[in-house]
Formats: C-alpha cells, sequence, structure tokens
C-alpha cells in the first residue's frame, strides 16, 4: 500500500507541472523556428540562478492551471539563464540586467513585449494578453508617447514598463510625467528613486528640484544618502572601462573627494574594484581585495556576512581564505540565525572537509527553513552526501 501511495503522489504531482506553463527544453534558434511554423510569439523567462523572485515564479504561478492554458496555447516558451551559454548574449541583445525580466519576442527574435519581477497569477496572464495585443505591446506604447500622449497613469505605467531595458527613454517619460504633478505621493516618489540611476539623467534633475517635496516623506537623512550612492555610481561608470577592464583611479578618486574624505574615497574605491573583480570572474583579485577590505567585520550586518562568505564558498578555493569565510558566516549566524545563513555555514564546513560540523549545520538549517516554510531541498541533498 505505501508503494502505490508513493505511486500515485507522484502520478498527482506530474499532472499538477503538466498544468503549468511547458517549457521547450531546446535552443534558442529551434525555440523561434517552432514559434515561426505555429505562428505564435515566443515567452522567455530570463532568470538567473541565485534570484529569490524567478524561484518563486516556478513554485507558485508557472505551473497554475490557468497558466499554463493560456500561455501552451499562445506561446511557445522557454526558460533561460541569462548568465550561462547562449542566455549571455541573449542578455546583452535584449538588454536584461534585472530578474526575472519577461520577454515576448516574434518568431523573428524582435522583441514586441516586455515586463519583469515577481507577479501574482491574474497579473501574469494579463501580461501575456497585452503582448499579444498589438494596441498594448512595448512599441506601441513607445510610440504613443512620442506622439506626444501625456495622460498620467499611461506615463507611470510606460516609465515602469522601461525603468531596466531603456533607462534613458524612461527617463523622458519621467520627465513628462513629473511635469504634470503639481504635489508628489509615496508612489511616485518610489518611482522617482528606482529611476534615479545616475547624475545625467533628466530624473535626477527632479529628485534635486523636488527635494523639499520629498523629504516630506522620505527622510533627510536617506535622501543624502541616496544622492550620494546616485553620484558614486555615475562616478564610477565613468571611471571603468569594461572594454579594457581597467579603472581610471585617479579620475574616481578626484571627483569622489569633492564630498568625501580621502580614506572613505580609497575603501569606496576598494569595493567598487572587488565588485567588479567577481563579475568578471577575475577571483584573485577578488579574493586579495575582499580579505583586504573585510579585516574587521564588527559592524557588519548579519545578511552582510551571508553575501560575503556565500561568495566565497561559489567562487573561491583557497583553503585559508575559506577558513576566513567560516568565520564570517559563524559571526553571520551569532547575529541572525537563519535558514540561509546556517546553509552557508554548512556549505562552508563541507568545502574545507569538516563533515561533522557540515552535516549538523545543515541539520539546523532544514530545521529551520521548515520552521519558516522555506525550502530546504538544495540543504537535503548536501546533507544526504555528507
Amino acid at each position: 500500500m505505501k508503494k502505490i501511495a508513493i505511486l500515485f503522489s507522484l502520478f498527482v504531482g506530474a499532472v499538477a507541472f503538466a498544468q503549468g506553463i511547458k517549457f521547450e527544453d531546446t535552443n534558442f534558434a529551434a525555440v523561434l523556428a517552432k514559434a515561426k511554423k505555429e505562428n505564435k510569439l515566443v515567452f522567455i523567462d530570463a532568470y538567473a540562478s541565485w534570484c529569490g523572485p524567478c524561484k518563486l515564479m516556478v513554485k507558485n504561478i508557472f505551473p497554475l492551471k490557468t497558466v499554463g492554458d493560456y500561455y501552451n496555447s499562445h506561446f511557445v516558451s522557454a526558460k533561460i539563464d541569462m548568465e550561462k551559454g547562449e542566455g549571455i548574449e541573449l542578455a546583452k541583445k535584449y538588454n536584461v540586467k534585472a530578474f526575472p525580466t519577461y520577454l515576448f519576442v516574434d518568431g523573428n527574435g524582435e522583441i514586441v513585449h516586455r515586463t519583469l519581477g515577481y507577479t501574482e497569477e491574474n497579473d501574469f496572464i494579463q501580461f501575456a494578453k497585452d503582448a499579444g495585443d498589438p494596441s498594448k505591446r512595448l512599441n506601441t506604447l513607445k510610440q504613443k508617447f512620442e506622439d506626444g500622449e501625456k495622460d498620467p497613469e499611461f506615463l507611470k505605467n510606460l516609465a515602469g514598463l522601461t525603468l531596466y531595458s531603456d533607462p534613458t527613454f524612461a527617463g523622458r517619460v519621467m520627465e513628462r510625467y513629473f511635469k504634470s504633478k503639481p504635489s508628489l505621493d509615496q508612489e511616485d516618489i518610489q518611482m522617482l528613486l528606482t529611476g534615479t540611476q545616475s547624475t545625467e539623467s533628466p530624473s535626477y534633475q527632479i529628485f534635486k528640484d523636488r527635494k523639499a517635496e520629498i523629504i516630506k516623506i522620505f527622510p533627510e537623512d536617506k535622501y543624502e544618502k541616496f544622492d550620494k550612492n546616485i553620484k558614486l555610481n555615475s562616478i564610477a561608470k565613468k571611471a571603468y572601462n569594461a572594454d579594457t577592464k581597467t579603472w581610471d583611479d585617479n579620475y574616481f578618486l578626484t571627483e569622489t573627494q569633492k564630498f568625501l574624505s580621502k580614506d572613505e574615497a580609497e575603501k569606496i574605491l576598494k569595493r567598487a574594484k572587488s565588485s567588479r573583480a567577481l563579475k568578471n570572474k577575475d577571483i584573485a583579485t577578488y579574493e586579495k581585495l575582499s580579505l583586504d577590505l573585510n579585516k574587521d567585520t564588527s559592524a557588519a550586518t548579519s545578511e552582510e556576512l551571508n553575501s560575503l562568505a556565500w561568495n566565497f564558498f561559489e567562487n573561491v578555493n583557497t583553503k585559508s581564505s575559506l577558513e576566513t569565510a567560516v568565520k564570517w558566516a559563524q559571526e553571520s549566524v551569532k547575529k541572525d540565525q537563519n535558514y540561509a545563513n546556517t546553509d552557508t555555514l554548512a556549505n562552508l564546513y563541507n568545502k574545507i572537509g569538516d563533515k561533522k560540523n557540515a552535516k549538523m549545520w545543515a541539520e539546523k538549517s532544514i530545521e529551520l527553513a521548515k520552521a519558516t516554510g522555506q525550502d530546504s531541498s538544495d540543504t537535503e541533498k548536501l546533507l544526504k552526501s555528507l
């Protein structure tokens, strides 16, 4: 009877999965060819393996029958990791910079609509309907803007759709939107902060001009901190040459010392170089800079320590450096024990060969995950391997 029950539960699980979106298990060229043959659009779930909202979509939304019914009948669907294989070039082609991004393209690979973020069932289906309606597609909306549309709700929606894929265009949209707003509410300010990514964007000038209104809702100390970060991001972007992968240290330090101390500017430059080295997979440089920057972690939060320790687990192989990462993870756990940092600690112990502690912390992580309704499947795999 136990075997029958197990088989039945597996069958129910398979049926539930089959009810959701059917993703093609092939390369992108084949997906496009199939879409062209069937006269359908392609839906792409552009994700990253580390992205939490991406995992929640896989768990909560993609398997739903209503979602599967609509997407399977109107699209050829593909799940593509934008940081691996052909996904790397597709991320460049479609300007994917946030996850999850949902792309709708035609059989020739031309983008017709896009959106992003964790989305509930009804909205997710509505996005698909918008993609199938030429009057609601992104290109149509952009043309409507170019023709002079000034409706505030239209402008707000268009700014949200283009913030990450086309920030320059989104800046123009927000400039028109805020000109029509005699007063700002909390939602307006949130959109402005999200869309202000550079000191050269139109939205930054709005941010500066309307400071008095903003700090009525947004605390002034946070306003000043945000302003400083925008300046730093803008300077860093100009100081780094992506083609040669080199930094103009003199430019960065000269510009940042207009509003920072020399010590602070030098430390921030090191952090920027460390972050960029990790993105470039220059692990030796990342490892060296991170160890230097984190000799004293007493002021770091539990989350910051866990992130740092996990990055070392994933990328670093020097045993002495991994032992330092174990200390970071231990400190993270002391400050705020949760399923994530206990899992990090278990993985680090396993990587340095301490199976006993790896087992103990894996069990603890699974216990915490179950108590808080989190997914512990990866930790369970680790535990089984020990």
